[in-house]
């Protein structure tokens, strides 16, 4: 991360933040408890778009699961800065749970989660952006996707 903070981390990368997504169901994106913020789980919608569906690795390849992460994490930077209105504001990443929809024998989830928490790391530092994770392999996930990402962020008053 530089001086200048996330959102310019994010512009220097050639990413930018998408709208925040929708719900799909009955929830809502964000939760805020004290100095936490709770993001529901966000799927690799780009532009009102999958970017893939199925099971890793036949249907849907490592890679592009890894891309899937990556989009996932955009997604709900989006969703917490609609929340907290400026990501200069986080003070930790505390949590990602990553659910990858995958095939009997899948073992590489932890790779798939590095799409997530490397960049994480990339826009916040390692101080900031270094989180605990969980990376689990699933048999089905909403839409058929391949990855679904939940994120818990600690940030200032």
């Amino acid at each position: 991360m530089t001086a200048s903070g996330p959102q310019a981390t994010l512009k220097e990368m050639g990413l930018a933040l998408p709208d925040a997504p929708k719900p799909v169901a009955s929830y809502v994106p964000t939760r805020r408890s004290g100095n936490q913020v709770f993001i529901s789980g966000q799927i690799p919608v780009s532009d009102g778009q999958l970017l893939a569906k199925g099971r890793v690795p036949t249907q849907t390849s490592l890679e592009t699961a890894m891309a899937c992460a990556k989009q996932c994490t955009l997604n709900a930077l989006a969703c917490l800065n609609a929340e907290i209105g400026d990501l200069g504001r986080v003070t930790r990443v505390v949590k990602v749970g990553v659910f990858v929809a995958s095939e009997p024998g899948f073992g590489d989830q932890p790779k798939i989660a590095n799409g997530c928490s490397d960049l994480l790391v990339e826009i916040f530092g390692q101080e900031i952006g270094q989180h605990a994770r969980a990376a689990v392999g699933v048999s089905a996930l909403p839409l058929d996707v391949p990855v679904e990402i939940e994120f818990v962020f600690e940030v200032s008053a």
